[in-house]
């Protein structure tokens, strides 16, 4: 069964091998990657291989980024949700809210309108203690929808090769 979600604006599924395209579009952009390392893909199978670790999460962890559809169009615009990481900031495991939207969706509000969702969905549905993000401190725009989705600034830390990160974190109040 796909699990679909929804928030105001826009809906959110499991990525599918079929979102390949728009997956590419989103992440060979070189604006999108401009804070995530600068390493955008360079061809279609990188796409098809991260859509197939995704939903490898999904079955491993119950939880993996989805697709974000926006409810007005029904376009895919990029990715958001929860995913369970390991060894980030001497963390050995954690779950983290993370997005990703294509560069012409930017500045509608979708990136904050998302991490309040899936804060929402990780304390109440899956009942985590905490959830954490990370943002490259230089990511603006990032760090303001973490902030507004109610996540704390915690420290600034090195994700390496003088990468520096901010850390935020949110813990369940229920």
């Amino acid at each position: 069964m796909l699990l679909m979600l929804q928030s105001e604006r826009l809906y959110y599924r499991e990525l599918l091998p079929r979102d390949d395209e728009a997956m590419f579009s989103l992440d060979s952009d070189p604006e999108v990657h401009r804070y995530l390392g600068n390493n955008p893909v360079t061809n279609i199978e990188q796409s098809r291989d991260y859509i197939k670790s995704i939903r490898q999460q999904y079955q491993d962890n119950g939880i993996g980024r989805m697709a974000v559809i926006l409810k007005e169009t029904n376009e895919f615009i990029g990715w958001a949700g929860l995913k369970l990481e390991h060894n980030v900031n001497d963390y050995a495991q954690f779950y983290d809210v993370g997005y990703r939207f294509m560069k012409k969706y930017w500045g509608n509000g979708y990136a904050t309108e998302s991490a309040l969702f899936f804060v929402d969905y990780g304390f109440n549905k899956l009942k985590l203690e905490k959830i954490n993000a990370c943002a490259m401190v230089e990511h603006i725009a990032s760090r303001r929808a973490l902030e507004k989705s109610g996540l704390k600034f915690i420290e600034n830390f090195d994700y390496g090769e003088g990468e520096m990160c901010a850390w935020y974190e949110i813990n369940n109040s229920n």
